[in-house]
């Protein structure tokens, strides 16, 4: 806490965790309204997973432009400029025609994607002495937001008698609170911004930035983050539609969704105080990808059984997220590699999870089910399992 302006409390806290709650639902809203959209819209599979896929595509390319500005402009201003970009999406995506959807959701993921990597670093620079405490934090929020917009926007849409494009805009209600709250942060002297990204392209020497993208090691780690992402992204865009081709209700499939990610708080905070105090992951990593990869089979083998399934998925995936954001700090030496680390990580690993809504929409259109596309992400967990058990060892990224 050495060289800070001003003591931190609850109001830091609580700003932080409201933006973090917005760094889901943008996304997440969309998995409920699927089918709506598909009909209006007229859209294949295939297409509505391009339309999951762009703020995930987003995420990997903007990962290194944060930093940018955040050695611009200071990491709260950097900050409100992500929330102010965030509320423009979803304004954009009220306009009507599909044009206006993708455009709004590739706004809403660049504005995420600065968040994703801004909010961390914040956590990194004011809160070195509780890192452990509010990454739990921080990883709950996400979950939590992810929880709400799954399990509230067909309620609400019904309750206000609104259509799908008036749901999904809703959200941004919690994004201009988010930015609201940011303001006056935004208007202080920046502390030093440029110090949380320290090890950043185009701050550390570049030797120790190739050093890190050559690290077997790191490349574990961004494994573990690329398959986690790929699992989350993939089931939450498309577990409401599986569930209705399963035969339940649009509205069953939401909750489920919602149960997931409920579990996925309680996984996200317990994950990271209990990785912190061992020299090893492997095993809370094997234990993490075992349940996921167990609620997916249940799901593609016995169904009727859904919401158990989907609390087991919750608990791996909601601790997962956590264990990949901490292995980013404890597989690291310093504050340079962190960073590096970091950067590579959500970088390359956002580009690889990519993938995930994409190819289970591509694979649902080729088979006309959902069994192929849960096995899929079986196997997806799987890798994950072997990239976590390299990644979990006590060795550093050199």
């Amino acid at each position: 806490m050495t060289g800070l302006r001003r003591p931190l409390g609850a109001g830091a806290v609580v700003a932080i965790v409201l933006a973090a709650l917005n760094l889901r639902p943008a996304v997440v809203a969309i998995s409920p309204l699927l089918g709506d959209i598909r009909a209006d819209e007229d859209l294949s599979a295939t297409a509505a997973g391009v339309l999951t896929t762009l703020p995930v595509l987003c995420f990997g390319l903007l990962a290194p432009v944060a930093p940018v500005l955040a050695r611009r402009w200071g990491l709260e201003r950097a900050l409100l400029a992500s929330l102010v970009a965030l509320c423009a999406g979803f304004a954009l995506r009220l306009v009507p025609g599909v044009w206006a959807l993708f455009a709004g959701t590739v706004v809403a993921g660049c504005a995420i994607g600065l968040g994703n990597v801004l909010l961390p670093a914040l956590i990194k620079r004011d809160f070195a002495d509780r890192i452990g405490l509010m990454t739990g934090l921080y990883s709950m929020a996400l979950s939590g937001g992810a929880a709400l917009a799954a399990g509230l926007t067909l309620p609400v849409a019904a309750a206000a008698g609104l259509d799908w494009r008036g749901a999904l805009a809703s959200w941004g209600v919690l994004a201009v609170v988010g930015a609201l709250v940011w303001v006056p942060r935004a208007l202080r002297p920046d502390p030093g911004g440029a110090s949380a990204f320290g090890g950043l392209p185009g701050a550390s020497p570049a030797g120790a930035r190739s050093a890190v993208w050559r690290s077997p090691l790191a490349w574990a780690v961004t494994v573990v983050m690329g398959m986690q992402s790929l699992s989350f992204y993939a089931v939450n865009a498309w577990l409401p539609e599986i569930m209705v081709g399963l035969g339940r209700t649009p509205e069953a499939g939401g909750w489920l969704l919602a149960l997931c990610n409920l579990a996925g708080i309680l996984g996200s905070f317990v994950t990271p105080v209990l990785a912190g105090r061992m020299p090893r992951q492997r095993g809370i990593g094997v234990v993490l990808v075992t349940l996921v990869g167990t609620g997916l089979l249940g799901l593609a083998l016995a169904p009727g059984a859904a919401a158990a399934w989907v609390v087991l998925v919750g608990l791996g995936q909601g601790g997962g997220i956590s264990l990949a954001l901490t292995l980013m700090a404890l597989r690291a030496r310093d504050a340079a590699h962190t960073s590096e680390l970091s950067g590579m990580a959500q970088s390359a690993g956002y580009l690889l999870a990519a993938g995930g809504p994409l190819g289970l929409g591509l694979a649902h259109d080729l088979t006309g089910a959902w069994l192929v596309p849960l096995l899929l992400l079986v196997a997806a967990a799987v890798v994950q399992g072997v990239a976590v058990w390299f990644a979990g060892r006590d060795a550093h990224v050199h």
